[in-house]
């Protein structure tokens, strides 16, 4: 196996950890899912995806109960 690295670049301090308090994070949460939620979904994308369809029906919701309550309110003031 031939080294394709350049002699200037040095490696000795080089740490790479994945895992533990090390690890930087650039704007992403690690979230753990139990493994009968885990076994629903085949990727982080389609996690993603669900989640944010359920967010975006949790926001309809409020948004229509908010408008109803109003619709009410002025139904009752009549």
């Amino acid at each position: 196996m031939e080294d394709e690295l350049r002699t200037e670049y040095d490696l000795k301090n080089l740490r790479v950890r994945r895992l533990g308090s090390g690890r930087k994070s650039f704007g992403t949460t690690t979230v753990r899912l139990e493994p009968d939620v885990a076994e629903m979904f085949p990727s982080a994308d389609a996690v993603n995806e669900a989640l944010r369809f359920l967010i975006r029906v949790t926001q309809q919701n409020q948004a229509l109960a908010s408008q109803t309550q109003a619709n009410n309110s002025n139904a009752a003031s009549d």
